[in-house]
């Protein structure tokens, strides 16, 4: 059937606390000052437009609207569909705001969106009549058939990936099999967005996010996007699809500086790497780019990456303890992480380490591995952070079913600033110990004389590397310094 004209969405991601960022896979206020894009939603809202819709992208955290300005904005728009995002430590505010945006826009039929939603969509339904629906797990074409289906009268309960306030569902949707299908989500971003309001400090700024894949091979028991959203197969872009956004990028972004690839595992098929790496060459495409990899890439493919612009790794180390890697199905060995380090800087590559603790049978002693071997390494930068866990992960279940989680309210996901909060611990070690822990390793790392001068000689040499240190070292210090705000029992932020 033809389509209204006047047929409008607006895909939201509502206000909360300043520069929340909803959208990443552990959504908190930043140490480090990160925000990401609100990239599957801008990915939902281009979708939509392709088939036809009118289409309003609201970022409000990066944006920094609050409540009354998001109403005025939805109501001047007048869309028949509003999709909300939402998160874990953010789902009791979303859901109120569904019931203003009912209250002003009664007519609207409101959908929630994202991982909380995805593990959890009958319990997430059940906070407010204002949700009519929940769209879980990969929700792009979702969304689009639901507009139809609402446009054309027809009934929505035919629409897959659905679930009803009345307990009922639609059953699930196929995941994507031709991510080229998809348009560009920078040219959402473009239309919607302002590049300077992102920051990662991995890449150098400004910087714009895209992904070149979906679904991730590992099953790692943490990680949320795989086991909520996308899956464990993996989907990837073809390679001039790619090169085509990252050229589009390049012209259509004012001053752009770098591109971050958020695969889940960029560096999951080396041979794509290499293709992809060999094809910016060949374009002469020139810009800075990074990646999130596992440490177990070989010098060979790094080579080629960094002549294609990749500058940085953001990696998942996560423990020194091989016990530990083995608990959360990392499937990575610890022996390999050095050879991966000597490779990285071999080729020129900066590495982020990530390292976590509080993991399935964690003691002191697995810990003082841990910060060990973030020294043995000497990455660029890292983070240490007690694991934070979500509905829908098999990390969830397991501290769930051992009573080691603190909490079943999402709420306190966040401290009251709106850090990260921890909300587990683990046989032997309370939560205040492991935020402690984490405080004083990132001191003993960051405040190393030899590493104050390796950031000394980094600035002075690469002066490019100077603005995205000084902008994330502007909020990371005051916490570097004064720790955490641990207060016992409560409020065990840690970032």
């Amino acid at each position: 059937m033809k389509k209204e004209k006047d047929f409008r969405i607006t895909f939201l991601n509502p206000p909360y606390m300043k520069k929340f960022s909803r959208a990443q896979r552990s959504p908190a206020v930043t140490k480090s000052g990160t925000l990401y894009y609100p990239m599957w939603l801008a990915y939902a809202a281009g979708a939509s437009e392709m088939a036809g819709f009118s289409i309003d992208l609201i970022d409000a955290p990066a944006d920094g609207l609050d409540l009354a300005s998001v109403t005025r904005r939805i109501k001047t728009f007048s869309p028949s569909l509003v999709v909300v995002d939402t998160s874990t430590p953010s789902i009791y505010n979303d859901a109120q705001i569904c019931e203003t945006l009912k209250a002003a826009l009664p007519d609207a039929f409101i959908a929630v969106v994202g991982t909380h939603v995805s593990a959890l969509p009958q319990e997430c339904l059940r906070l407010s009549p204002a949700i009519d629906a929940a769209a879980v797990g990969e929700y792009d074409y979702t969304i689009a058939a639901l507009a139809e289906a609402l446009n054309n009268k027809t009934p929505v309960a035919a629409v897959a990936g659905l679930y009803f306030k009345d307990g009922t569902n639609s059953g699930p949707r196929p995941a994507i099999a031709n991510l080229d299908e998809l348009p560009f989500v920078s040219r959402v971003y473009k239309r919607f967005l302002k590049m300077e309001n992102y920051f990662n400090p991995n890449a150098l700024f400004p910087m714009v996010t895209i992904t070149t894949s979906r679904g991730c091979p590992h099953e790692c028991i943490f990680c949320v996007y795989p086991q909520t959203l996308m899956g464990h197969k993996l989907r990837q872009r073809s390679v001039n699809n790619v090169l085509d956004e990252i050229e589009y990028i390049i012209s259509a972004f004012d001053g752009v500086k770098a591109i971050f690839f958020e695969d889940d595992t960029f560096t999951a098929n080396r041979k794509r790497c290499v293709e992809l790496s060999e094809g910016i060459i060949k374009r002469g495409v020139k810009i800075s780019w990074t990646a999130n990899a596992r440490a177990t890439l070989d010098y060979e493919t790094m080579g080629v990456m960094r002549r294609a612009g990749c500058r940085s790794f953001c990696v998942g180390f996560e423990s020194g303890s091989q016990q530990m890697l083995d608990n959360i199905k990392k499937r990575t060995v610890i022996d390999d992480m050095g050879k991966f380090m000597e490779a990285a800087r071999k080729a020129g590559i900066l590495v982020h380490g990530c390292f976590m603790v509080g993991l399935p049978g964690e003691t002191k002693a697995t810990m003082a591995m841990t910060l060990d071997l973030a020294k043995r390494l000497n990455p660029d930068t890292v983070q240490f952070y007690p694991m934070m866990i979500y509905p829908g992960t098999g990390a969830y279940d397991w501290y769930s079913e051992r009573g080691l989680l603190t909490t079943k309210d999402f709420s306190k996901w966040l401290t009251p600033a709106g850090l990260h909060n921890t909300v587990i611990r683990t046989e032997e070690l309370s939560s205040e110990e492991l935020v402690r822990f984490c405080d004083n390793a990132r001191r003993e790392f960051y405040l190393r004389p030899a590493y104050l001068l390796y950031k000394l000689r980094q600035v002075i040499t690469h002066p490019r590397e100077l603005k995205r240190t000084v902008k994330s070292a502007r909020t990371f210090m005051k916490y570097l310094l004064k720790g955490s705000d641990v207060r016992k029992g409560k409020d065990c932020g840690c970032d």
